[in-house]
């Protein structure tokens, strides 16, 4: 009888902070956002773009001459949120909008809180509504709202250097992503496994290879891999290592640490895991590694209930034993 296996589900979120340096023309724009001045940069045939770029995109010559526009500008075209998602500019309804600001040749996209789509238009007037708190990213403009005021400014301001904002050398991004992740029969299976301390590979049909995690099918002949279960050793050999100096959150080991690929014995496929207890001069090649548990009341139906890999204490494996995994 074939056994039925239950998927797993599980709410995951990836999050991490994106960092760029900014360059003289964006650094002067966020420092413009900062000060409440919207900045943007001529081309050479007289146009001005908003936001500013380095390069012009049709003969791609470097722009240098910043202009100030104004905060205020034109509807060219709008999309209505409906509902908004928990990290949108507006947490009510409200439209994204290409908006073309007094002074500028190009739109700006951002968001419109018009209060209700009826009240949006293609051609309507809207105005900065700056944040009270700004640090130098486009969000100090909160969102633009609907305005009754004409147009102000014609042209561009042509600034000279003392006129110049101080740049922002570097923007943080908080970059997050929610969503449902469902495991599937053969992940499920391998980690109801782990749960309980056992680490199962799946043989190919094929060729009688284990692959370690569990997958569904055989990467190399396509065919199903749902048969014989193999329970793997928690002890293995490093194929393969580097060394991770750059911090990142919930680090079950302390920084610098060496990331490891490892062969686990019975397995014919490597996985990726941390290495501690061992100077970082140590760690090589062929080094013989043991698995570090969480203590068994701690156990989920996870990976990290091996926190990490320590020296088995074991002379190193002979190179023709995983050459091919390199």
């Amino acid at each position: 009888m074939t056994e039925v296996v239950h998927s797993l589900t599980a709410a995951h979120r990836l999050k991490y902070t994106y960092k760029r340096s900014t360059g003289p023309v964006l650094g002067r724009f966020f420092g413009g956002l900062r000060d409440g001045r919207v900045l943007g940069i001529r081309r050479a045939d007289g146009r001005v773009m908003v936001p500013p770029k380095e390069y012009d995109p049709d003969s791609g010559a470097a722009l240098s001459e910043l202009v100030e526009v104004a905060d205020a500008g034109t509807v060219k075209s709008w999309a209505w949120v409906a509902r908004p998602r928990e990290k949108q500019p507006v947490g009510r309804p409200f439209a994204y909008a290409l908006i073309q600001l007094d002074g500028a040749d190009t739109p700006l996209l951002h968001a419109v809180d018009a209060g209700e789509e009826r009240r949006m238009r293609t051609g309507m007037r809207v105005k900065a509504r700056w944040a009270a708190e700004r640090s130098g990213t486009i969000r100090d403009i909160a969102c633009f709202e609907p305005s009754d005021e004409p147009a102000k400014l014609a042209k561009a301001k042509p600034l000279g250097e003392a006129e110049l904002p101080e740049p922002v050398e570097l923007i943080r991004t908080p970059v997050e992503l929610d969503y449902s992740y469902c495991a599937g029969q053969a992940a499920s299976r391998f980690l109801r496994a782990i749960e309980g301390g056992k680490l199962l590979g799946q043989r190919c049909p094929v060729d009688g290879k284990v692959y370690f995690p569990t997958r569904g099918a055989c990467p190399e002949h396509g065919v199903p891999t749902e048969g014989e279960m193999v329970e793997v050793a928690d002890k293995g050999t490093i194929v393969s290592f580097s060394v991770v100096r750059v911090p990142s959150e919930n680090l079950a080991v302390e920084l610098p640490f060496a990331a490891v690929t490892i062969l686990l014995d019975g397995a014919d496929t490597t996985f990726t895991h941390v290495m501690s207890e061992c100077r970082l001069e140590d760690v090589h090649m062929g080094m013989r590694v043991q698995a570090v548990w969480l203590p068994r009341e701690e156990w989920t139906t996870s990976m990290r209930n091996i926190k990490y890999f320590k020296p088995a204490g074991e002379a190193d494996a002979p190179f023709d034993s995983y050459k091919d995994h390199l």
